[in-house]
């Protein structure tokens, strides 16, 4: 061992397991003592020091800019986004008893001056609702319909039986990550997600027509943040490539349901109200008439303008420019905007298309008036009524030949079976030839055009939405069977044996 006297250190030299030599620093233990003492010292220094630190940024407002009131532009731009979302839902109140009012007017309870609590959303209790909270707790999720940015849709089957559309909030949804990326808030989010459901229930409460969706119930949970629920009566999705294929009697259907909703919406309980996000898939199918089902991008308020050109609607094919009234507003802007919207995405592939030859005449003044926004709404309505009356009265059928359906042998009190089907399209049957007909002079002008045709059937229990027959056209059968409902009409045979 060896001493260093000026540091008083003291060095020794230890053999390793591997026979190399390693030099060990030994302290005094007065020294030691003193060592471990500062060291101890600097240590608790150290975590004190860093526990005032984090206390100081917790309290410190998260962002690099904070507020007076210690909000940090993130959360101001949430709350800022809470209150327009509440006071649009006010919006929708106010304008509703506006119109109940028998005056027409009323004191806005609202001061836009304070701040909203974004929390208490009222509801209509009131409304018409079959079904509660206390309900849905015996309802079942069977199936899973569909789901978007905010909202998703189950399938329920109601204790009593039947099915309904159970619609709440997508917490899983792009709308809820979008925000909580941007916030940081994710209750707050999940309160600004389910604005979009809240303000959908109110609408649905206040606007009842045939074409819109029938809310059953609504179940607000106040326990849960963003916990609602809406409950519909239960549709199936619009599909534009099945509505193609069908014949066009059920295309006209979905387009004159169409128009009846737009002329409702024109003059709404709530005014004029506009669809922002006016397509196919804000629409369902329930039992042959199209609804609609999604309206929370819905808005009951016409533009402000100064000039006309600040009334400008644009799409990607034209532009149309309507004039600003002297009020400020541009009147008549949602309701053009609903019109053209059902021209581009409905008319202008359901109506047309494999229409009644003497009716088209009709159809292309409709699709040119609506092409072109030279009509209202409501005169849009009465074209489409008039079409409807000429075919289901058959009027538009009044010079067919009358001689037509002497060429057919008819068998009143039958019908046949061991049929010999042929395919034609549109047809209300896959595997056969079935299509809708005014009366039996009709049917045998279809019957004659097709070269496979030899017969036809005509009941009066098979019938139309429009109330109009459905015939059934074959290539042959093998034995008629009694039936006093129905008739069987032949084609009569040339003496050289030919099918006349």
């Amino acid at each position: 061992m060896r001493q260093c006297e000026k540091h008083e250190l003291l060095f020794d030299i230890t053999e390793t397991q591997r026979g190399h030599y390693l030099l060990v620093m030994i302290l005094p233990r007065s020294s030691l003592f003193a060592f471990l003492l500062f060291s101890l010292l600097l240590l608790s220094l150290t975590v004190f020091v860093k526990k005032w630190h984090f206390g100081l940024q917790e309290k410190k407002p998260f962002g690099d800019a904070a507020r007076a009131d210690g909000s940090t532009p993130a959360h101001h731009s949430l709350d800022k986004q809470l209150q327009e979302r509440q006071q649009e839902l006010e919006l929708v109140d106010i304008a509703f008893l506006k119109i109940k009012s028998p005056d027409g007017f009323m004191d806005s309870p609202t001061d836009h001056s304070v701040n909203y609590d974004y929390r208490k959303i009222s509801l209509d209790s009131t409304a018409k609702a079959d079904i509660g909270c206390e309900e849905l707790n015996g309802v079942k999720a069977v199936d899973f319909l569909g789901s978007g940015y905010t909202k998703k849709v189950m399938k329920a089957a109601m204790p009593e039986g039947g099915f309904v559309a159970m619609k709440s909030v997508n917490h899983q949804g792009i709308d809820m990550r979008l925000c909580v990326e941007d916030f940081q808030d994710s209750q707050g989010c999940q309160e600004l997600v389910s604005f979009k459901l809240k303000k959908e229930i109110m609408l649905l409460q206040r606007l009842q027509h045939p074409n819109i969706i029938e809310l059953k119930g609504q179940c607000q949970d106040s326990s849960v943040v963003g916990g609602i629920t809406a409950v519909l009566e239960q549709g199936t999705p619009l599909q534009m490539i099945h509505l193609l294929q069908s014949p066009w009697e059920e295309r006209f259907r979905v387009c004159l349901g169409l128009a009846r909703l737009l002329k409702y919406l024109s003059h709404s309980p709530l005014g004029s109200v506009s669809l922002l996000d006016f397509q196919p898939r804000q629409f369902v199918m329930v039992s042959g008439e199209i609804k609609l089902t999604d309206l929370d991008d819905a808005t009951i308020k016409e533009p402000s303008c100064q000039e006309d050109s600040d009334c400008l609607l644009q799409f990607p094919s034209r532009n149309f420019t309507l004039p600003c009234s002297s009020s400020g507003t541009c009147e008549g802007l949602n309701e053009m905007r609903n019109l053209y919207n059902a021209y581009r995405y409905f008319f202008t592939y359901l109506l047309p298309h494999q229409a009644p030859l003497l009716l088209k005449p009709l159809i292309l003044q409709i699709m040119n008036a609506t092409g072109d926004l030279k009509l209202s709404t409501n005169q849009t309505l009465i074209a489409f009524e008039e079409l409807l009356h000429l075919y289901k009265s058959g009027l538009h059928l009044e010079n067919l030949p009358s001689s037509i359906a002497k060429d057919y042998a008819v068998l009143k009190g039958v019908q046949s079976a061991g049929n010999v089907e042929y395919r034609c399209w549109p047809s209300y049957r896959q595997h056969g030839c079935v299509l809708s007909v005014h009366s039996a002079r009709e049917a045998a002008l279809i019957c004659s055009s097709h070269p496979d045709c030899t017969s036809f059937s005509l009941s009066s229990q098979h019938t139309t939405w429009t109330g109009r027959l459905l015939a059934s056209f074959r290539s042959g059968y093998s034995h008629l069977l009694p039936d006093v409902h129905s008739a069987v009409y032949m084609r009569r045979v040339k003496a050289s044996g030919a099918v006349l």
